[in-house]
C-alpha cells in the first residue's frame, strides 16, 4: 500500500461536496424536471416550488451551475439540461427501468442523515433511536428496494453460477425484495420454484416486478417480519441475502435456526454477505459497510467466516464452506441441515 500523502488527506476531506450536491439534485428531482426541455432557473425554481416550499432562486441556481461543473448536467444561453449518456439513471421517469440508479442516489441521500451522526454515535453521545432494520418513510422503503435491485441486478447471475443451484427445487428467498435474485434462481433452474418472504411493502413491489418479467405463477409472496415470524417450510434451499450484517450475533443465531426449521433434511443455506478476513480490515468495502451499520442499526456490523460459521454450527448446520471470498459484498458462505 503506497503512504498517504497530504494531498491523498485533503482531497478525502473534500470528496463529500460533490456527493452531497448530487444527492440533493436527486432529492428535488431535478434531473426529471430537466428532461423534457432545457429550463432556465427560475423555471426550475418554480417547478421544484410546485413540490417543496420555499425554494430559493438564488439556492436553485448555484445548485444548477455546480452540477454543470461536475458534468452532471449542461448549461448553454442559461438554461440548464443533462447529457443524453444519464438521461435514464437519474430521472424518475425511469426509475424503474434496468438502467436507473435513481433508487440507489435516493438511498444514500437517506444513509448520508445516518452517517452524520457517526462522530456522536462513537463517541456514545448519542441519543438517537437506530432501527434493527430499514425503515422510514414509505419513499424511503421504496429507495432502499429499488437500490438493492441495482447494486444486485449486475452481479445476480453470476452469485447464482457460484452456488451451483440445479439439484435444488424449492428456493426460499429471506428478505428477497423486488425478487432480483428470485429471478435470477428461477432463470438458472426451469423446473425450480420459489417462496419469497419480505415485509408487506417489499411483497407488493416483488409482485409487480416477478409479474412484469412473467414468473409470478412460479412464486409464492409470503409476507412477515423475520425478527417476529417463523419461515414456511419445504424448501432445499434457502438464501439469506445481505441481512447477517444489520443484525447482531444473536439475532443472526435467530435467524439460522428460522432457516433451519424451513429446510428438508439434506438442504442448504447460502448466505450472501461481506465475510471479512480476521484482521477485520479487508475488504475494504466491508470495513466501510461496517461503519454504515453502525449508524443504522444497534448490534449490526461485518462478520468474519469464522464468526458466520460458529452461528451456523449452534444452529444445527453442518459441511459449513466458504464458497466465495469478494471485494463487494458478493463472499458466499455455505452450510448444509443434516
Amino acid at each position: 500500500m503506497n503512504p498517504v500523502s497530504q494531498a491523498d488527506i485533503l482531497n478525502l476531506a473534500l470528496n463529500f461536496m460533490e456527493c452531497r450536491i448530487l444527492l440533493s439534485g436527486a432529492e428535488l428531482d431535478l434531473f426529471t424536471l430537466l428532461t423534457p426541455k432545457p429550463l432556465s432557473a427560475r423555471e426550475v425554481t418554480d417547478r421544484v416550488g410546485a413540490n417543496f416550499e420555499g425554494a430559493d432562486l438564488r439556492g436553485i441556481t448555484i445548485l444548477l451551475d455546480a452540477l454543470s461543473a461536475i458534468g452532471l448536467l449542461i448549461k448553454e444561453e442559461g438554461t440548464y439540461h443533462y447529457p443524453s449518456s444519464i438521461s435514464a439513471s437519474l430521472s424518475s421517469e425511469s426509475s424503474e427501468s434496468s438502467n436507473s440508479i435513481l433508487p440507489f442516489v435516493l438511498h444514500m441521500a437517506t444513509v448520508w442523515k445516518r452517517w452524520s451522526s457517526l462522530t456522536d454515535v462513537v463517541s456514545g453521545s448519542s441519543s438517537r433511536d437506530k432501527p434493527d432494520a430499514p425503515s422510514g418513510s414509505l419513499r424511503d422503503m421504496s429507495a432502499f428496494i429499488g437500490a438493492m435491485h441495482v447494486i444486485a441486478s449486475p452481479m445476480a447471475s453470476r452469485i447464482v453460477a457460484a452456488v451451483h443451484p440445479q439439484s435444488s427445487r424449492a428456493l426460499l428467498d429471506v428478505g428477497g425484495a423486488m425478487g432480483t435474485y428470485t429471478n435470477a434462481f428461477l432463470q438458472a433452474v426451469p423446473q425450480m420454484k420459489a417462496t419469497l418472504f419480505d415485509q408487506p411493502e417489499a411483497i407488493e413491489i416483488a409482485r409487480k416486478f416477478l409479474t412484469d418479467i412473467g414468473i409470478l405463477h412460479r412464486v409464492t409472496l409470503v409476507q412477515g417480519d423475520f425478527y417476529q415470524d417463523e419461515f414456511p417450510g419445504g424448501h432445499d434451499l434457502a438464501f439469506v441475502s445481505a441481512i447477517i450484517h444489520q443484525n447482531s450475533p444473536e439475532q443472526n443465531l435467530n435467524l439460522f435456526l428460522k432457516v433451519f426449521r424451513s429446510l428438508d433434511p439434506g438442504g442448504r443455506i447460502i448466505i450472501r454477505d461481506h465475510v471479512m478476513e480476521p484482521d477485520r480490515i479487508r475488504p475494504k468495502d466491508g470495513a466501510i459497510f461496517a461503519v454504515n451499520m453502525l449508524v443504522a442499526t444497534d448490534g449490526g456490523k461485518t462478520y468474519t467466516f469464522d464468526e458466520i460459521k460458529t452461528s451456523l454450527l449452534q444452529a444445527g448446520f453442518l459441511n459449513i464452506r466458504l464458497l466465495q471470498s469478494g471485494e463487494h459484498m458478493d463472499g458466499l458462505v455455505e452450510a448444509f441441515k443434516p
